[in-house]
């Protein structure tokens, strides 16, 4: 047995609606990675969970907000908090302020990704350190909806390096580089107040890369990658 089918031994079959959205949703077509920075949407999002092991713990919470026209659009906005069968530890609960009660009385599961999916279309994501979202995320789309997830990830945490070298081995946290610009983060470890944040790096990213000629996704995927590889020598 592999290690995939040890983590999601039961995926329950899903009921004709909920079947029916998944299947709308894979229909569209992916985002292409010449999405224009000043003219395309984005999804810069967050998520809470139970801690940090990336095998061990679950989704508790997924906050996201869109960037479209190189503006970051409130109304565009999405936050869930999945239900859970038992809350977290107290200790857990400190970090992201979600009480037993809400967690207990979220959104079901199904509903609540499906919900997502829908918010987030076929438009790239955006993120903070993308191996955990990606990782949470996608483990709890395919015990509970069956999917695959694949999608285009950009990770903020390389490209903000790599559009600043000279602040590349000061800063390694989104705390460190949200406060290098001034950005206010009204509650942090709330993944939509996160991902506000992120969004708010994410435009100040996207400022210095037109500087630098770079104008779509694309340039900034090169660029993260470029900045693995430095960081990997270093």
């Amino acid at each position: 047995m592999s290690l995939w089918s040890r983590w999601f031994p039961d995926t329950p079959p899903l009921d004709p609606e909920a079947a029916q959205r998944l299947a709308a949703w894979q229909a569209l077509t992916p985002a292409s990675k010449t999405a224009r920075l000043d003219h395309d949407r984005f999804v810069v999002m967050d998520v809470e969970t139970t801690g940090l092991s990336l095998t061990r713990d679950h989704l508790i919470a997924i906050g996201a907000v869109a960037v479209k026209g190189g503006r970051i659009d409130l109304d565009d906005s999405f936050e869930v908090v999945l239900q859970q069968e038992t809350s977290s530890g107290k200790d857990n609960i400190l970090i992201h302020g979600i009480g037993g009660t809400a967690q207990v009385g979220g959104i079901a599961p199904v509903e609540a990704l499906l919900q997502f999916l829908e918010y987030l279309g076929p438009d790239p994501l955006i993120a903070f350190h993308v191996t955990f979202d990606e990782t949470m995320t996608r483990r709890a789309l395919k015990k509970t909806l069956g999917l695959n997830f694949q999608h285009t990830w950009l990770d903020l945490a390389y490209v903000a390096p790599g559009l600043y070298p000279e602040l590349a081995r000061k800063y390694r946290a989104l705390d460190d580089w949200v406060e290098h610009f001034h950005i206010q983060n009204f509650a942090r470890h709330s993944a939509l107040a996160d991902s506000l944040a992120t969004a708010q790096l994410f435009l100040v990213t996207m400022e210095t890369a037109r500087q630098k000629n770079i104008e779509d996704l694309k340039g900034l995927i090169e660029l993260e990658k470029a900045q693995r590889w430095v960081s990997r020598t270093e």
